[in-house]
């Protein structure tokens, strides 16, 4: 072939790589953000990342675009490997036209995802982007639904995992809403529908950026981002740390590793973990931290609804889902955003054939009127549609209470849990002692010359006739009362049964989940 082809190549890809050139990547460092490339490299196996459409240019022709075709058009595309994995990537380059999206841009990125959800590998997108390009108008408003529709189709299908980097603005931010995990970096990424300028024209409201839409902010108050990385190095590794538990597509098993733990290796501590007092607060994290492969806990939304535990661990090398109530927070009640985040987790995990451990310790709903007006009995029922509508393989441990419909709706033997456990001193009953005493014996009570005298005596006689763990095992509902210490070796066991497990769902197009 003639060496000006070859020469021809060689001077193309290297413009490509110079993207917005120098001072634009200096200022992006000095901003302590990685660019685009830096990005992939990073995530990516060394070597493995290949290129597509990196010659991609716009069609724009007013405001004298034509003059201006930045070769990649701001978004790096391709694929490679992660940990010997495939995965598809997207990387938006914000030193190409402040990374706005456009009509080839998002034809690109839309090229990647489709060949993810036909291969069967998960998508990461690294967003950086100052939201539509303007000059390009509508077809910047079809490149975004585009993406958004192949998100939706390809959701339940494929892992998709957003990185926010920078800022994600406007309609940019739907597509990330979309996708199973939302990574924010603090202090340099934003999300947010309209911006701090905006806000204070139309309402008059002051905010910063920060306070509106940084990293912090969706992982506390919104619940929008999964996890808050210190940097651009510890969002990468969350990345590698998340996709190591789970399939990289909906027809495979999440990996099973050697983590070195044996089923039968128990912290005996255990059994002293629950307090004597029901009423003393303690942490499910450390409970579950005894009891999974190594005390690895992966946790997702970890700042957010902190009355409900979710995350990631492994019993015996299987990946599993772990969901908890917290009784360290608001005494482990449900709450409207914690029913929300349990929902969400526990559908994420049936999607991708991740068994889920639910861990139980529940006194009932949280009260109060800005609950009932705030929609918490269609949010809670998002809990119960979530677990009656899994597969995959439910194990629940029920470690001190389970009062009333919130019993009911964490994965209990009637909304369909395959194996539960309960630990000696639990209580399952409609509600706690006290408040039933009140109301059952509410005028032997009223009569009796010491009143708290009987009331101690109702509620006692009330423990041994109801709320204990051996009513529920009488009738079939408990499976087993264990000691705490046995609960490693008993789980370890139950997903060894029920790896094979196996149901099916009337036919149907889909549920109408209570949104």
């Amino acid at each position: 072939m003639p060496k000006e082809s070859f020469d021809k190549l060689a001077e193309m890809r290297e413009k490509a790589l110079e993207a917005g050139g120098a001072e634009r990547k200096k200022r992006q460092h000095e901003a302590g953000k990685y660019t685009a490339r830096e990005r992939i490299e990073k995530l990516l196996d060394i070597g493995s990342f290949v290129e597509i459409d990196e010659f991609v240019v716009h069609r724009e022709s007013a405001f004298g675009m034509e003059d201006n075709k930045p070769l990649g058009d701001g978004v790096i595309t391709g694929y490679g490997t992660m940990d010997g994995r495939k995965v598809f990537i997207f990387s938006q380059d914000f030193t190409v036209w402040g990374g706005s999206l456009a009509e080839m841009y998002g034809l690109k990125i839309c090229k990647v995802m489709d060949m993810a959800i036909e291969t069967g590998a998960p998508v990461i997108g690294f967003n950086d982007s100052g939201g539509a390009r303007i000059q390009e108008g509508v077809k910047s408003l079809a490149s975004y639904c585009w993406i958004f529709r192949r998100n939706t189709l390809a959701s339940g299908v494929i892992p998709q995992i957003s990185a926010i980097m920078g800022p994600c603005a406007g309609g940019a931010v739907y597509s990330p809403a979309v996708t199973d995990f939302t990574l924010m970096v603090k202090g340099t990424s934003h999300m947010f529908i309209t911006g701090p300028e905006v806000i204070k024209t139309v309402t008059g409201e002051e905010v910063t950026f920060e306070e509106l839409g940084g990293a912090m902010t969706h992982n506390t108050t919104s619940g929008v981002a999964s996890f808050a990385s210190e940097d651009e190095d510890d969002c990468i590794t969350q990345i590698k740390t998340l996709l190591s538990y789970i399939p990289s597509n909906n027809l495979e098993e999440p990996p099973r590793i050697d983590t070195g733990h044996a089923a039968d290796d128990v912290d005996e501590s255990i059994d002293d973990l629950v307090p004597e007092d029901p009423n003393v607060p303690y942490d499910m994290r450390d409970v579950v931290a005894k009891l999974v492969d190594n005390g690895e806990f992966f946790e997702v939304h970890e700042h957010w609804a902190k009355n409900m535990t979710t995350g990631f661990a492994r019993f015996d090398g299987r990946s599993v889902g772990i969901v908890g109530n917290n009784p360290a927070h608001l005494a482990g009640t449900i709450d409207i955003n914690a029913s929300d985040k349990c929902a969400r987790f526990v559908r994420f995990c049936d999607a991708f054939n991740i068994p889920v451990i639910t861990f139980m310790d529940v006194p009932g709903y949280l009260p109060g009127t800005a609950q009932e007006w705030g929609g918490i009995i269609r949010h809670g029922a998002k809990i119960l549609y979530a677990f009656a509508e899994a597969t995959v393989p439910l194990i629940t441990i029920i470690t001190r209470k389970g009062y009333g419909g919130a019993y009911d709706v964490m994965s209990s033997k009637h909304i369909g849990a395959d194996l539960v456990y309960a630990w000696p001193g639990s209580q399952i009953a409609v509600m706690g002692s006290d408040g039933a005493i009140n109301i059952i014996f509410r005028k032997e009570i009223a009569a009796a010359k010491n009143k708290e005298k009987k009331r101690a005596e109702l509620a006692k006689d009330y423990k041994e006739q109801f709320a204990n763990p051996y009513i529920a095992a009488g009738l079939g509902y408990i499976d087993k009362v264990i000691y705490p210490r046995e609960t490693r070796k008993l789980i370890c066991n139950g997903l060894d049964l029920l790896a094979s497990k196996r149901q099916t769902r009337p036919p149907k197009k889909h549920g109408n989940i209570p949104l």
